[in-house]
């Protein structure tokens, strides 16, 4: 499909979100003319270029992968003068922008060429020249992201700036339920068939085709239309941001560290290990989901009963489907982050408790993370209160609640070793 619309995209980062959703999108829409995007690593930025701004993509159905072709884009890198100062030009034209970098860790830094600097001199011009109103996509994995970058961006902006930057910009917070990466090597690319980012290029995008993507509700006063039309608004997104942390996020860690403790490859692997498929599919629905529709009764379709269960099914699904050859190293990584007392594992378990669910299963998933950090505390389960303990210094936990969950998962280790030794897997 070739650029035939006339609005402006631009987005911060050349990652598999970036490439296989927003770029992706906007070209599907037939509403952009222009896409835009912007990206730090020089290698990056020459590699899209000399492939006159095209790149392949390659798509996971339920049974088979489609490759595709996207662009041109023009890609910028934001360190060099005359690529900032093209950047800043394209944001005051865009009415869509999207940032999709690792972590909002990433947003600010001291350089002219930080994210929060251009995009506030990009509003800036926007305001001098009239531009479009536009709305920033924040996609990022923090429930707070939009915010986060409004106040990095505000204090990037002139004071007497701010009103008329406000006036034309949104910043929307995002939830991105859809499974992406960044397959590396040849074998990797060429064994299995998949579509370069370009030729001759040893990494190559592959997406799901899930793009049931929700944001804020975009609250302009005259009304604004979007040109990435499948994304879905809604008024209050914290409810749909918990069901994807300690939901989706949530067993998609537990699969991937009960794969690890057998050994397996790719989270599809578990499909055929004994027991473990019934026992996510429990843990989503009868903890997670319990403990969610509780807490967000009459919010939404999803938060009742038919709706948690079709979610889980449908996310246990996808998650396992091999064309999308997840492996469970990628899933896995981090354990340490993902044992955060806010984090999925340990956060679904305090949910859990907080909403008189008790997360045996998912105390399970902390357990095998926590083997995975220090194989020792299987043989020994009274470390991993010292071990833990440590972890979460820095969240300053209730001391009552920080009990009652070193406690669950001093008693899933033991579960967790017994099931190692041969015992079955209990489903729930």
């Amino acid at each position: 499909m070739s650029l035939t619309g006339n609005r402006t995209f631009v987005g911060f980062g050349f990652g598999a979100i970036q490439a296989g959703l927003f770029l992706w999108e906007a070209q599907q829409s037939g509403n952009f003319g222009r896409l835009v995007v912007a990206e730090v690593v020089p290698e990056v930025v020459a590699e899209l270029r000399a492939a006159g701004g095209m790149y392949g993509l390659n798509i996971a159905h339920s049974d088979r992968v489609e490759k595709v072709q996207v662009g041109p884009v023009e890609i910028f890198d934001p360190a060099i003068p005359a690529e900032r100062k093209a950047l800043i030009a394209a944001i005051a034209q865009a009415e869509e922008i999207s940032t999709a970098i690792p972590s909002v860790a990433f947003y600010k830094n001291d350089s002219p060429g930080s994210l929060h600097q251009v995009l506030a001199d990009g509003l800036q011009r926007k305001t001098q020249v009239d531009g479009p109103n536009a709305v920033v996509y924040a996609a990022e994995n923090n429930n707070h992201a939009a915010e986060i970058l409004q106040a990095a961006v505000q204090e990037a902006l002139a004071d007497g700036d701010q009103d008329e930057a406000w006036a034309k910009v949104r910043f929307l917070n995002t939830v991105i339920g859809k499974m992406s990466g960044v397959k590396a090597g040849w074998d990797e690319v060429q064994g299995q068939g998949l579509a370069p980012v370009s030729q001759g290029s040893e990494r190559a995008f592959l997406v799901e085709a899930f793009n049931h993507i929700l944001i804020s509700q975009i609250d302009f006063p005259s009304g604004f239309k979007r040109g990435i039309d499948v994304f879905i608004e809604k008024p209050d997104l914290l409810p749909f941001e918990e069901a994807k942390l300690y939901g989706h996020n949530a067993v998609h860690a537990l699969a991937a560290y009960l794969g690890a403790m057998k050994n397996a490859e790719f989270i599809a692997d578990l499909r055929h290990i004994p027991d473990v498929m019934p026992f996510l599919r429990a843990a989503f629905i009868a903890e997670s989901g319990a403990a969610l529709i509780r807490k967000h009764a009459d919010v939404d379709e999803l938060f009742t009963s038919a709706g948690y269960t079709a979610y889980a099914d449908d996310l246990l699904e996808r998650m396992t489907n091999p064309y999308l050859r997840d492996s469970i190293e990628r899933v896995g990584r981090d354990p340490g982050r993902k044992l955060g007392w806010h984090d999925r594992l340990v956060g679904t378990m305090r949910v859990c408790l907080s909403q008189g669910v008790e997360p045996a299963r998912f105390a399970l998933g902390a357990a095998a993370a926590l083997a995975m950090m220090n194989p020792s505390t299987l043989e020994a389960p009274h470390t991993s209160a010292e071990l833990l303990s440590n972890l979460w210094a820095a969240a300053q936990p209730d001391p009552d609640e920080m009990t009652a969950i070193l406690a669950e998962i001093q008693m899933a280790l033991a579960r967790l070793r017994a099931w190692l030794d041969g015992a079955p897997l209990e489903p729930g």
